[in-house]
């Protein structure tokens, strides 16, 4: 078990860099390339594309062909993605290649979440908080591997490290052994299990409006997060004056702070309870976000993004812990439907970003990010007076 959990943490480790690449380099694209920043909002918004793609066929893939295979394949796209990447190819072939990319990560974080999910019964909260921790590890090398490369006018090698690590984890999910129950269960299924059709399980009457709200939470979620981390740097070279290299060492505070309060989000949720985890959390970021609008002098500046991210730290892994735990027995479905809204919101809101950078400044589109983490601080509580710590696929007495 502690195998296949740490491979799973190098995973998404993986696909942290890939999410936060594209805004690590994003200034050094635009210049190269010559571009707007609606351009490379349009490259990101095609990787988000692909994410979605992938989030939707993971469970169906993963039924016919079983996790292991899917997860080798994901990788596969993601890896080949990202050498053409390496070259720097012209730019209407990059926007080609995103989707496949998105395509890659997006499977991957949603089969390796569910498979997590399943596995670690009774520690679902703790497990989930370690592989996110290390998407947010992912997530901080990148900014600060750039800045250095940006510094010494390397930043194309950036590409490269994320083909490297991503080949290497291909090889372990394609060459490592997990015990013999684990790997029987992640392997491919049998001739008659793939001839059988499964019967799907559905969702009760009761639990649609939950799931619905649960969409539009992870929606508004990872769209904003994407757009901070894609636009941060811009951000803070606007406001703040700083250099390229400092600003990208910006996006590495604020998920240098997302990992800290990574490490303690799932003993904190379990003892607390994820909803009076989640409502603080998600406070704090409101609060810090706001606090980003008012202040003009760099240094507030900067504690506000260390704020943001502490409340941000664990509000994607506790929520999706909690949907589940209201949504039970429909771990892969819900898993799959949920990072699939999230990477509709990773596709569409970064674009959005991208516009309000060209049209207006910085300083309206901070304001448009914080607005919308105030609107989802009242999903969130909207959510959780309908869910209620309960089951809501239990069949109600007759």
């Amino acid at each position: 078990m502690k195998k296949i959990l740490w491979l799973g943490c190098l995973s998404y480790l993986v696909i942290g860099i890939a999410h936060i690449i594209g805004g690590s380099i994003l200034e050094q694209l635009i210049s190269h390339y010559e571009l707007s920043y609606s351009d490379g909002g349009q490259w990101i918004m095609n990787q988000f594309l692909g994410f979605l793609v992938g989030v939707l066929l993971g469970p169906s893939l993963s039924t016919r062909l079983g996790k292991r295979v899917t997860i080798v394949i994901a990788f596969g796209a993601l890896t080949l993605a990202e050498a053409v990447y390496s070259m720097l190819p012209p730019w209407e072939l990059m926007l080609i290649v995103a989707p496949l990319a998105g395509f890659g990560f997006g499977m991957i974080e949603s089969v390796i979440g569910a498979l997590i999910i399943d596995l670690f019964k009774g520690q679902t909260a703790t497990a989930m908080s370690r592989i996110e921790t290390f998407f947010g590890l992912g997530a901080l090398f990148i900014p600060l591997t750039a800045a250095i490369l940006i510094r010494y006018q390397l930043w194309e090698l950036s590409f490269p490290i994320l083909t490297a690590i991503s080949g290497l984890t291909l090889l372990l999910w394609l060459s490592l052994s997990f015990g013999k129950e684990i790997d029987e269960g992640i392997s491919q299924p049998s001739k008659q299990e793939r001839q059988e059709k499964p019967i799907k399980p559905k969702y009760q009457k009761r639990a649609l409006p939950f799931l619905g709200l649960s969409m539009i939470f992870f929606f508004l979620y990872v769209g904003v997060e994407m757009s901070v981390s894609n636009y941060l740097p811009s951000i803070m070279i606007e406001r703040s004056g700083l250099s390229e290299s400092s600003a990208a060492s910006m996006l590495s505070l604020f998920w240098a702070c997302m990992v800290l309060g990574r490490l303690f989000c799932g003993i904190l949720a379990d003892r607390y309870g994820y909803v009076k985890y989640l409502v603080v959390s998600m406070i704090v970021a409101v609060l810090a976000f706001i606090g980003m609008v008012l202040s003009t002098q760099s240094t507030m500046q900067f504690v506000m993004i260390a704020v943001g991210g502490l409340g941000f730290s664990g509000v994607f892994g506790i929520v999706l812990v909690y949907v589940n735990a209201c949504l039970q027995g429909m771990t892969d479905r819900t898993t799959s439907l949920l990072v699939a809204c999230g990477g509709i919101g990773g596709a569409l809101f970064p674009k959005l970003t991208g516009w309000a950078m060209d049209h207006y400044n910085a300083a309206t589109t901070i304001t448009i990010v914080a607005v919308l983490v105030g609107i989802m601080l009242t999903f969130m509580i909207v959510m959780m007076l309908v869910g209620r710590n309960r089951n809501l696929q239990e069949q109600l007495p007759a």
